[in-house]
């Protein structure tokens, strides 16, 4: 009787022990909302954001699909350069940034290997077939079935996992991006899983700010905002590009400038200002009087323009970084970064 009994005590346990494990990815009326299917916007969300990101070099790819494996040999400007590790990145974007508002031109010499956003490591022999990996790359992003490079899931976390077929649960322990990666793009249709909440991610940026998160849903807001960080700071760079090209191509002078409530601009009323593509400026007065200085435009979320006068004690006084405020063709305004009551507006001439 006590045998039958310590039995009995022991079946019980097991029941409630698997039903308990069943529950967390409620197989069994799927109202809980973190149980997930191979494809579930969970199942995308964590293979998206676990692929191999190839954005860093995009500077010399043009492909954040994929990265260059070094050593490569590439033509830059005309310049011949021979990259052996990360660190020769630094040659490439000197010869780029030696000037702006220029048609910069990158030549690979192939044969080369790049490194696919699924982790595999493929021999590029000419230009047909590299051509055909940034098209690819284009579908992938137009279709957003590209990396989710803005945020880095923080290992290990714990996925719980349900067989349809037999009907028997399990738990595994990722450790890194690829081997998420992997076991979700190999996750069976015949196959239930979530995520052991909460977990911690990285938000890619100057801040790197760590994240917990909580549920799938809580993951999907904090995907949705990340990326629309993302396309505001490419939409910040192209407007970089473009003030950059209004900069060089026009002359300017001080249409306006605010200073302690007061407006100055009589002081710079006599003079043009020249931006040149090699980031110096030159303020020119009609007495041929010359102020020299030098500029350069930034972006983040919002658009900068940083001035550096010398030898003139009215031209220093706009020597700071102004964030751009509205821009077009004919006008430029800026405001402080410092001091909002600040601002400063470039006409072009």
């Amino acid at each position: 009787m006590k045998n039958l009994k310590l039995l009995t005590a022991i079946l019980i346990s097991s029941i409630l022990s698997f039903t308990s494990c069943q529950d967390e990815i409620d197989v069994e009326n799927g109202q809980n909302p973190n149980t997930n299917s191979s494809t579930s916007p969970t199942a995308n969300n964590l293979e998206r954001s676990s692929m191999y990101d190839g954005s860093f070099d995009d500077f010399l790819d043009g492909i954040s699909c994929s990265s260059i494996l070094l050593p490569v040999t590439a033509t830059i400007n005309n310049i011949e350069v021979t990259l052996i590790n990360e660190s020769d990145y630094q040659i490439v974007l000197n010869i780029l940034g030696l000037l702006t508002n220029d048609d910069d031109s990158i030549e690979l010499q192939f044969p080369l290997t790049v490194k696919l956003s699924n982790y595999t490591e493929v021999q590029v022999t000419n230009q047909s077939e590299y051509d055909a990996l940034i098209a690819a790359c284009e579908e992938a992003e137009d279709n957003a079935e590209d990396a989710i490079s803005c945020i880095d899931i923080n290992f290990p976390i714990t996925i719980l996992t349900y067989s349809l077929n037999v009907e028997q649960t399990g738990r595994v322990v990722i450790e890194t991006e690829q081997q998420l990666y992997t076991y979700m793009n190999n996750f069976g249709d015949d196959e239930l899983f979530a995520i052991d909440y909460p977990i911690t991610a990285t938000l890619n940026g100057d801040s790197s700010t760590v994240i917990e998160i909580s549920s799938d849903l809580d993951l999907q807001a904090r995907i949705t905002e990340c990326l629309g960080t993302e396309d505001t700071e490419e939409e910040a760079e192209e407007n970089a590009k473009n003030l950059e090209t209004i900069l060089v191509d026009g002359l300017f002078k001080v249409e306006s400038f605010v200073l302690a409530g007061i407006e100055t601009a009589n002081d710079y009323a006599d003079y043009t200002i020249d931006f040149a593509n090699d980031l110096s400026c030159t303020a020119t007065n009609t007495v041929l009087d010359t102020v020299e200085g030098t500029y350069e435009v930034t972006s983040e979320l919002e658009v900068f323009l940083s001035l550096s006068f010398t030898g003139n004690a009215s031209f220093q006084l706009l020597n700071q970084t102004w964030e751009v405020t509205s821009y077009s063709t004919s006008s430029i305004s800026l405001q402080s970064t410092t001091n909002a009551a600040v601002t400063l507006v470039l006409s072009q001439i």
